[in-house]
């Protein structure tokens, strides 16, 4: 096995953020330890929370993970952050209100960049799920960008989706209505302590009962104040609720295949972009190409033909 695969495999912490950081990066090194990592994992119930800027996601995730550790369970998370213009990595890096829980070596934290990635998703998040999956993680807790109305990928990756909305805002509805209303496993309200909370809970509840109208499950509306740590019981009572039905009813199967299914077109495409822009070969076709098209002599559909002509054959 691969050195570095069985390191990550005692849970060295060392050895897994050297792991992580090597598939960021696209290392070589990092496909033969992903390889060597992955009979060991599909144990770790795999949690997303996203929603609005300014919802108090990572004050959520750190009481989250909090009431999970005094359950005695093992905790990773992954916080992903803008991509800086200069650096290429997390623009606030590790999150200054999660550095307590950075003391405890029953928690792995790790601040991700976009890297230019859309849906509210870092491109190695499938590898670093592994990752921490392999490494005994039995909770991994994963924080979408912030991006608002855009990112739904989370639902790819995630068993348990959370979605955290907060009164005053002014569009919790709309919010919604571009898409997070299908993603929601559960519907969090977070700052409850804020005026206009009980409206807020009264549109989220309207649409739900449109929504599951013909569900088995009705999607559960949470009110909690994690500054204050209020209402973060209640809440993991409920995502362990969540992984219940899910088994019962036999969709936490779908859900995993579907992961893995998201993983495969993921890693297919880096490759395929790297082989074409890195191979020189055709670097030189495509920058000839790109040439082409802004002189109007080639369209890019006709050019992107071209190239994938050539990878087939």
């Amino acid at each position: 096995m691969n050195e570095i695969a069985a390191n990550v495999l005692k849970e060295d912490p060392r050895a897994i953020a050297r792991l992580i950081t090597f598939t960021e990066n696209g290392d070589f090194e990092a496909s033969n330890a992903m390889k060597d990592i992955h009979r060991f994992t599909g144990n770790a119930h795999v949690i997303g929370v996203t929603g609005v800027m300014g919802g108090g996601k990572s004050t959520l995730i750190c009481e989250i993970a909090r009431e999970f550790r005094k359950k005695g369970k093992k905790v990773g998370i992954i916080a992903i952050d803008p991509t800086s213009p200069f650096s290429g990595g997390a623009l606030l890096g590790d999150r200054v209100r999660m550095m307590e829980l950075a003391m405890d070596k029953g928690v792995f934290i790790r601040s991700m960049g976009t890297r230019g990635m859309l849906g509210g998703l870092a491109s190695a998040v499938y590898d670093v799920v592994e990752i921490l999956d392999a490494s005994g993680k039995d909770i991994i807790l994963i924080e979408t960008v912030g991006v608002g109305q855009a990112e739904v990928d989370i639902i790819k990756i995630a068993d348990t989706t959370l979605v955290v909305l907060v009164p005053g805002l002014g569009d919790s509805v709309q919010t919604i209505k571009a898409g997070l209303m299908e993603i929601a496993d559960i519907f969090i309200i977070n700052k409850a302590d804020r005026p206009g909370v009980n409206q807020t809970v009264a549109e989220v509840e309207s649409l739900v009962d449109i929504e599951c109208s013909n569900e088995d499950r009705r999607t559960p509306v949470l009110k909690t104040i994690a500054k204050e740590v209020n209402g973060i019981k209640e809440l993991v009572q409920e995502i362990e609720t969540h992984k219940k039905y899910l088994k019962n009813c036999k969709k936490f199967d779908i859900k995993r295949k579907k992961r893995y299914e998201a993983e495969l077109v993921e890693i297919i495409r880096k490759r395929l972009m790297n082989f074409i822009f890195d191979e020189s070969k055709f670097k030189d076709k495509v920058e000839l190409l790109i040439d082409q098209i802004y002189k109007k002599e080639i369209d890019p559909y006709s050019a992107a033909d071209k190239i994938l002509g050539k990878i087939l054959k």
